[in-house]
């Protein structure tokens, strides 16, 4: 049994660390948010998700789960860690990274052993190779020789159900450079990978680009029905009927083909701002979202 830290108790942090709880994992969940740590060791959950207060309550009781603010003996505890930090839009539209190198640098100058640092947060492509890079910075400074990997493990979860997307996904993915790592995450997930989950194993900058691919594909979609809704209203056709048939068709599906107001809420808009200045980034210019 693989004991676990969760370095940031919000939304992804809170239900990653319940779920693995549940999985059977021994879970620390660390936050330099002393308020926020004190109300959840009193039980009080500072955000509200269908199940989550129980599930947190049930894995407590057990003391499967527990929550700090003492980064080193949450570091020095666990053998995989999680980064499930904020990534807030910076004016250009990246992501900044400030919080997901401070938990990097947080772990390398409190680790004392191997580690698998697992990348729970929608990062861009190449945060990997960074913190990577931040851990063995701060391990040389201190004369240090510790191995370690770092791993890319998205997370997929949507507003509302977020329990039962954690615990019943469409697929895990985990991408990585080694292979001791990636049976590490294998048996972290084994819950799930016994229940014949599909299993996605990648290099990191290919799990980065999925989480980024998928949230902007959804978008896309609810932006082009939206458009075809527009031009329905002028034509005379029934958008509804329109998209009704356009998801029945399987290499479209139904899902996110509703017309609205358009995308919105934490992530979508954020994301494809981020995807689109890494295209600009790179030279490949990403002019759909």
């Amino acid at each position: 049994m693989h004991r676990i830290a969760v370095i940031g108790s919000g939304y992804v942090g809170l239900v990653t660390g319940a779920c693995l709880a549940d999985f059977g994992m021994r879970v620390i969940c660390v936050d330099i948010n002393e308020d926020k740590i004190n109300q959840l060791n009193q039980g009080k959950i500072p955000i509200y998700e269908p199940g989550l207060e129980q599930l947190i309550e049930r894995n407590a009781y057990y003391k499967r789960l527990t929550f700090t603010t003492n980064m080193k003996e949450a570091v020095n505890q666990s053998d995989v860690i999680f980064i499930a930090v904020g990534t807030p839009p910076n004016e250009d539209g990246s992501a900044d990274l400030t919080h997901v190198l401070k938990a990097a640098e947080d772990i390398a100058n409190n680790m004392n052993a191997y580690k698998v640092i697992v990348d729970k947060s929608t990062v861009p492509i190449g945060t990997g190779r960074k913190v990577k890079q931040t851990v063995q910075k701060i391990l040389e400074e201190r004369n240090l020789q510790i191995d370690f990997d770092v791993v890319s493990n998205p997370e997929f979860l949507r507003e509302g159900t977020a329990i039962y997307d954690f615990t019943h996904p469409d697929r895990v993915v985990i991408g990585g450079e080694s292979e001791k790592a990636i049976e590490i995450m294998k048996d972290v997930y084994r819950v799930l990978y016994l229940n014949e989950t599909p299993f996605v194993i990648t290099n990191i900058e290919s799990a980065e680009m999925i989480k980024y691919s998928s949230n902007a594909f959804l978008a896309m979609k609810i932006t082009f029905i939206n458009e075809i809704a527009n031009l329905c209203e002028k034509v005379g056709a029934n958008v509804q009927d329109v998209a009704k048939a356009m998801g029945r068709d399987g290499r479209i599906g139904s899902k996110f083909l509703h017309p609205g107001p358009g995308y919105g809420g934490s992530c979508f808009p954020k994301d494809t701002r981020a995807l689109a200045q890494i295209g600009k980034e790179y030279g490949s210019p990403i002019t759909l979202v």
